[in-house]
């Protein structure tokens, strides 16, 4: 096996993020489903795809990161096992939604746009998950939960760390 890093790796993501143009070139304005595409690949959109979609739609590496960095969905490095995101926009900070974002820091071992150390919660900051009449809320997974309190955030970070 080749140490990472080598050319091998970026042949095989190349080779990959090839594979996802090739399904999506054909819509107009590929580049967001072809991100998407790449991310459902790698869990991420690695650096080594940058140039590979740049290429392919004829756009510069500084325009594909710009789009990349711009929506908060796509993210560089791979996410934990679970991804917790926490509502704080206005209706949930007028509920409480400080207190639980600071025990969710606390609870997951990870600050907001960080993974936890052993890989199990990437924790998010959102600016509103919908629910702003049973604020505060946050989802797990992708499933919203409203009215958290800090006893319903530690059963969240139970059932997530179990």
């Amino acid at each position: 096996m080749q140490p990472s890093g080598t050319q091998t790796d970026f042949e095989d993501v190349a080779a990959r993020v090839s594979a996802v143009i090739a399904e999506n070139a054909h819509l107009e304005g590929p580049l967001l489903p072809i991100l998407h595409g790449v991310q459902g690949e790698f869990g991420c959109v690695p650096q080594e795809a940058l140039p590979v979609i740049a290429d392919a739609l004829n756009l510069s590496r500084a325009e594909v990161h710009g789009v990349m960095s711009f929506y908060h969905d796509f993210r560089a490095n791979p996410a934990g096992r679970h991804i917790v995101r926490v509502c704080r926009a206005e209706a949930c900070q007028s509920m409480g939604g400080a207190r639980i974002a600071e025990l969710a820091k606390v609870l997951f071992n990870a600050d907001f746009g960080e993974t936890s150390a052993d890989g199990s919660v990437t924790l998010e900051a959102v600016y509103c998950l919908g629910l702003c009449a049973c604020a505060p809320a946050v989802m797990v997974d992708g499933k919203v939960v409203g009215r958290v309190d800090a006893g319903r955030m530690e059963d969240i970070a139970g059932e997530v760390l179990a």
